[in-house]
């Protein structure tokens, strides 16, 4: 299985990190600014009341202990800094322990922001950052090995990805299939 191995994993960790963590800021930024107009307490579908309505078990987040657009504000603004921290590489200057807490972190944060987000959170990227970003908890710090399972897990994730994508283009419109749809699309 040489094709599974490589010699050392930093320069892809440190890169993968740090762009995880980039996607991460943004998507709390959007959050912070979006939030509260869409699914605030007076929002266009108030997290409030699909929080009433839906168990936890079927939509876990933070929110069901505490819901108001201050608690939003504070997650967001937390996740926020934990990603603006991790874009600066923080998780790499800390133990092992703390550093899968810090990714472990965000990925809560994140899940709990989509898992009330209803339909403006519905969209495939949203669980994407959520299954990337539950994968980075235990791609571990700089100092330490990926494990064997985190990194067949992530290729796995990048074929469904890529698989996907070609599986709805050829699926979709006959210019897909035709090979013609770059005549319209670029």
């Amino acid at each position: 299985m040489d094709w599974l191995a490589a010699p050392d994993y930093w320069l892809a960790r440190l890169i993968f990190q740090r762009l995880l963590a980039a996607i991460y800021l943004i998507g709390f930024l959007v959050a912070l600014d979006q939030f509260r107009p869409l699914l605030g307490e007076r929002g266009l579908l108030p997290a409030p009341d699909f929080i009433r309505q839906v168990p936890f078990r079927r939509s876990p987040s933070l929110f069901y202990v505490r819901y108001s657009d201050r608690v939003l504000v504070g997650v967001a603004t937390l996740g926020g800094a934990l990603a603006f921290g991790a874009l600066l590489g923080a998780p790499d200057l800390v133990p092992l322990p703390i550093a899968m807490l810090w990714w472990a972190l965000l990925w809560a944060l994140y899940l709990s922001i989509v898992n009330v987000g209803q339909t403006f959170y519905a969209f495939g990227w949203e669980s994407l950052l959520c299954e990337t970003g539950f994968l980075a908890i235990f791609l571990g710090a700089a100092g330490t090995a990926p494990s064997f399972a985190v990194i067949v897990l992530m290729r796995w994730l990048v074929f469904r990805v890529e698989f996907g994508a070609g599986l709805i283009k050829m699926r979709g419109d006959r210019c897909w299939r035709d090979l013609t749809c770059l005549y319209y699309h670029h």
